[in-house]
């Protein structure tokens, strides 16, 4: 890549990601930007829920630690950093991030995604297969998909750091290359190459050979310190995908395939805020030493709708687990699910959905008839479900507990939890019913 180009890195790929690779691209990948993509439909839920008992809470658990780790060092590098961490709460996480006196730092909150007033009992949801009043729970918010455009007057603002909640994740990566070569809101081509850089950019490790490592099959170098992936960006759209030449992992045609296929139900029409993003036509040119060169990418006209995750409370999810070893193990824990559920729901009159598991025997596949049925030798019965009420999910456990003397033979190891959980469905509204907003804090 000649000079005039923009390198963007990837700090996070979801809300929990480490943080040891982000500090290594802002100490060392020259970036113009660095963004942490940390918001899930799940953790948008969860944000709500935090933010309803206690209202400074709902921002990214992680944000003060990483952004005293990264903030100085991208401060002194003059990159900015870019990110969701704001989940349901980014003013509040703006002005945490102010509270922590970084030299220099300015911060902007991008605000707008918030649509929960918008949604009523009637709004359909999932493609108008049900509507709100027909999941019958409490609504604990909902939130748009915002693209690029909302992110632009905090860029152009000149901070150091522009935080948000539910900004689509290639739109992240896609307003720093609107912002830096002045791609224009309608020149599709050039959006749908910026998306192609957001989308191979958002899930961290991912295109760098985290998620993509199978012994045996496809071996990548180093993943216990696998590196944080960045691009070196034209602005005609093409770049180059890499990562820090002493990180582990690997840049490779094949990672950076598996990648750009991710999540993609279509390649020719992927659907963003920005733009109809289309893949079909990218090229690779794997260059070898972790690089690979990337063109080809296309757009046409964005959605005139948004997206829109609606988040409801989920009640009370129980598991419950007791493990069965030896001769017969298999057979027992049967056995002992049979007993529970049985008791469950004829003693206790539970009319809920139960789900039972024989982790080591078939759990993860086991709506699936693959002709094979293995009889493990160390079984652990798993029963979960999810409740209305804390009561009748501690209930499960006790039920549960209980096999230890009254189920099959060997019976151990018991271990239940009570969690919080979240449901989410999704919805539609037109893009001129969601104004944003920039605040600027310092």
């Amino acid at each position: 890549m000649t000079g005039g180009a923009v390198r963007i890195g990837c700090g996070a790929g979801f809300s929990a990601d480490r943080l040891d690779g982000a500090v290594d691209l802002a100490r060392d990948g020259r970036l113009d930007a660095l963004v942490f993509e940390c918001v899930g439909e799940r953790t948008l839920a969860f944000g709500h829920r935090d933010r309803r008992l206690d209202p400074a809470k709902g921002f990214n658990p992680q944000l003060e630690a990483r952004l005293k780790a990264v903030w100085p060092l991208c401060i002194a590098g003059g990159c900015t950093i870019v990110t969701n961490m704001g989940v349901a709460n980014p003013r509040r996480a703006a002005e945490v991030a102010m509270a922590l006196g970084v030299d220099g730092g300015r911060t902007a909150a991008v605000l707008g995604d918030d649509v929960t007033a918008l949604i009523g009992p009637e709004t359909p949801l999932d493609g108008g297969r049900l509507s709100v009043a027909d999941v019958d729970r409490e609504l604990f918010g909902a939130n748009a998909y915002l693209g690029s455009d909302a992110l632009l007057p905090a860029l152009e603002a000149g901070v150091s750091l522009v935080i948000g909640g539910r900004i689509a994740d290639p739109a992240l990566f896609l307003s720093v290359l609107r912002h830096s070569f002045g791609w224009a809101a309608d020149d599709w081509p050039l959006l749908g190459a910026g998306t192609l850089v957001g989308h191979l950019l958002e899930c961290g490790a991912q295109v760098t050979g985290g998620y993509f490592a199978d012994p045996g099959h496809k071996e990548v170098p180093g993943l216990a310190r696998v590196g944080y992936p960045l691009a070196e960006v034209a602005a005609d759209g093409t770049f180059e995908l890499t990562k820090l030449p002493d990180a582990g992992g690997m840049v490779t045609a094949a990672t950076v395939r598996e990648q750009l296929l991710y999540e993609v139900h279509d390649p020719g029409r992927y659907l963003t805020p920005d733009v109809t993003a289309d893949f079909s036509g990218v090229h690779l040119d794997d260059r070898g030493g972790d690089v690979v060169a990337l063109s080809g990418a296309d757009g046409t006209a964005r959605p005139e709708t948004l997206k829109v995750t609606v988040a409801f409370d989920g009640g009370f999810l129980a598991e419950g687990e007791v493990s069965y070893a030896g001769r017969g193990a298999a057979g027992r824990a049967r056995l002992a699910g049979e007993v529970a559920e049985e008791r469950l729901r004829r003693v206790h009159g539970f009319t809920e959905e139960l789900r039972l598991d024989l982790i080591g025997v078939q759990s993860l596949h086991r709506h699936h008839d693959h002709g094979v049925a293995p009889e493990g030798t160390d079984v652990r019965l798993r029963v979960a479900g999810r409740f209305r009420e804390r009561e009748r999910a501690e209930m499960l456990l006790w039920e549960v507990e209980s096999l230890l003397c009254c189920g099959p033979a060997g019976g151990g190891g018991f271990r239940g939890r009570v969690t919080p959980s979240v449901v989410t469905h999704d919805a539609f509204l037109p893009r001129s019913d969601v104004p944003t907003r920039v605040e600027v804090f310092g």
